[in-house]
């Protein structure tokens, strides 16, 4: 039973895909301390922010609905900001296609919840 929203599963997953980035952050140069790492951890968190945010004006369904667009948004923001990474080879290949997976079942989970949510 969901009585909160760190009961629902894309909440779960959500901040611990933003963990996870922000520990390889932490092996990135300091000079992309307020460039490149700065916006990837922003995005990633905005993600779990945007469903908790949507969780708390659930009873309005379309409310709901717009946080979760707005978490997928943050979502392939974010995986753009995991290209750059990799791209500057501050990622090894494991850890991006690892990352990037990750997210590509969260935005099938948040797209699921999405098309499936109806309130009651």
């Amino acid at each position: 039973m969901i009585k909160t929203v760190f009961d629902l599963e894309v909440f779960k997953i959500s901040y611990q895909l933003a963990m996870d980035i922000f520990s390889c952050t932490r092996s990135f140069p300091k000079e992309e301390r307020y460039s490149l790492t700065d916006q990837i951890v922003r995005s990633s968190r905005s993600i779990a922010a945007n469903i908790a945010e949507g969780w708390g004006k659930r009873i309005y369904e379309n409310e709901f609905k717009r946080h979760l667009i707005y978490g997928m948004g943050s979502l392939e923001e974010t995986k753009v900001w995991l290209l750059f990474a990799r791209d500057c080879l501050y990622l090894e290949l494991n850890s991006f296609e690892e990352l990037n997976k990750k997210c590509d079942e969260l935005g099938a989970k948040i797209y699921k919840l999405y098309e499936n949510w109806k309130t009651l």
